[in-house]
């Protein structure tokens, strides 16, 4: 590709590529020629393909998880909704959390919290649901003539 000469006293064109000498380009640092390793080195070598539907060789543990951990964040919403499931959510969740490294450990702890909480109440409010009405329905030795 051929460039228009430039008078020496106007600055570079900015699409033209920099260059060490007159009509020699060079690349910009950090990159080199193609087939050559940058500052970078080599990419990693991964190894050779398992026969046909195994896996490759693993290579130590995956990274950690940068995301909050879907199933914490139902737990403690399913705590207020729906209390027994916000107890299934969360330890799934501290199950998950403990595999993948993700955050929100205390989103689970606080939804398993409320849950055992508000599923403790719930009940205590159906079992004295229940005994009101058998006292209501009992005659309790008064009549009413």
């Amino acid at each position: 590709m051929s460039y228009p000469p430039q008078e020496p006293d106007q600055p570079p064109s900015p699409y033209e590529p920099p260059s060490g000498e007159p009509g020699q380009s060079s690349p910009p640092p950090g990159y080199e020629q193609y087939g050559q390793p940058g500052q970078y080195g080599q990419p990693p070598s991964y190894g050779q393909p398992g026969p046909y539907g195994q896996p490759g060789p693993y290579y130590g543990q995956p990274p950690p998880g940068r995301g909050t951990n879907i199933l914490a964040v139902l737990s403690l919403v399913f705590a207020f909704v729906f209390p027994p499931a916000g107890i299934v959510f969360g330890h799934v969740a501290k199950q998950q959390l403990r595999r993948t490294g993700e955050e929100g450990d205390q989103l689970a702890t606080w939804g398993l919290i409320l849950g055992y909480v508000f599923t403790a109440i719930g009940l205590l409010a159906c079992c004295g649901w229940i005994a009101l009405a058998i006292w209501g329905s009992s005659d309790g030795g008064s009549s009413y003539n």
